[in-house]
C-alpha cells in the first residue's frame, strides 16, 4: 500500500509518502507559511524523492481539520483533486487526532490543543488502548475555561500536546497541578508520516463530496451573519457604509 499523506491544517506543513507503514520520503516545515504556493511543490518533492509516479499512489490521506480555515481548505482541495483525478480512495483524519498520536506512550488522557483565539481552543480527548489511539471525547471548538472545568473531576494524568501549549501552560498548571503533563517540543508538531498510518483506522470517503471539519464558521462569515441577522428576520437594519 502506497500512501500520499498531506497535512496543512495549521502552521506546520507536512507531506509524506509511506509504503506498507514505513516512511519513504517526508517533508515538514513550520512557521508562517504560504500553503497555497508551497504545498504542491512539497508534494512534488516527496514524490520525486520516492521515485513515485502519480499512478503509483494507492491512497490519499489528508488532515481534515480543525485548524486554520485557509490551511485546512487548501490541503483538502488538493487532496480531493488528486484522489478524484487518480481515482484513488481519499481518507480524512482529524488534525487533533494527528497531534494526539505523538503521545502514544503516555498512560492517561491525551489532549491535543490548538488555539482558536479569544481564549477558545480546538481540542479533543484521547487515550491509548492496546497501542491504539482511541477517542474519549469528540473534537470540539470550545471556550478554554469551560473545557478545563469539564476535566476537573477526572483523576487521570493529562498530557497536553501542541504548538500552542505556551499560551495555556500557566493556566493548565494552575488548574490541574501535578496532573498536567506537557509533551516535549519535538512532539508538538504534526507529521504526515504519522498521518498516513492513522488512516488504517479510518474509512475512505467520496472525494467529490468530502467537506473538511472546521468545527466553526470563518470569522468573516460569522461577522456577516451578525451584521445581517435583522435582515434575515425581515427587520430593518441601519448600516453606515
Amino acid at each position: 500500500m502506497k500512501i500520499l499523506a498531506i497535512e496543512s491544517s495549521n502552521q506546520t506543513m507536512s507531506v509524506a509518502t509511506v509504503e506498507n507503514g514505513l516512511v519513504v520520503s517526508e517533508y515538514t516545515r513550520n512557521g508562517n507559511l504560504q500553503h497555497s504556493t508551497q504545498l504542491m511543490p512539497a508534494i512534488e518533492t516527496v514524490m520525486n524523492g520516492s521515485s513515485w509516479q502519480p499512478k503509483d499512489i494507492d491512497q490519499v490521506v489528508v488532515s481534515k481539520g480543525p485548524g486554520s480555515y485557509t490551511g485546512v481548505r487548501i490541503g483538502a482541495t488538493i487532496a480531493k483533486t488528486l484522489a478524484w483525478t487518480l481515482k484513488k480512495p481519499l481518507v480524512p483524519v482529524s488534525s487533533l487526532k494527528l497531534l494526539a498520536a505523538n503521545g502514544l506512550a503516555f498512560e492517561g488522557l491525551i489532549i491535543p490543543l490548538i488555539d482558536a483565539r479569544r481564549k477558545n481552543i480546538y481540542t479533543g480527548v484521547y487515550h491509548v488502548e492496546n497501542g491504539i489511539l482511541v477517542q474519549v471525547q469528540e473534537d470540539n471548538h470550545i471556550d478554554s475555561e469551560i473545557f478545563f472545568d469539564s476535566l476537573k473531576n477526572n483523576t487521570e494524568p493529562l498530557l497536553f500536546i501542541g504548538q500552542d501549549i505556551p499560551i495555556y501552560k500557566e493556566r493548565l498548571t494552575d488548574v490541574f497541578g501535578d496532573r498536567a503533563f506537557f509533551a516535549p517540543q519535538q512532539d508538538w508538531l504534526p507529521r504526515a508520516g504519522v498521518l498516513a498510518n492513522l488512516a488504517h483506522g479510518e474509512q475512505p470517503v467520496d472525494a467529490h463530496v468530502f467537506t473538511p471539519e472546521y468545527l466553526k464558521k470563518p470569522e468573516a462569515e460569522e461577522n456577516w451573519q451578525k451584521a445581517h441577522r435583522g435582515e434575515e428576520k425581515g427587520e430593518y437594519v441601519e448600516r453606515i457604509d
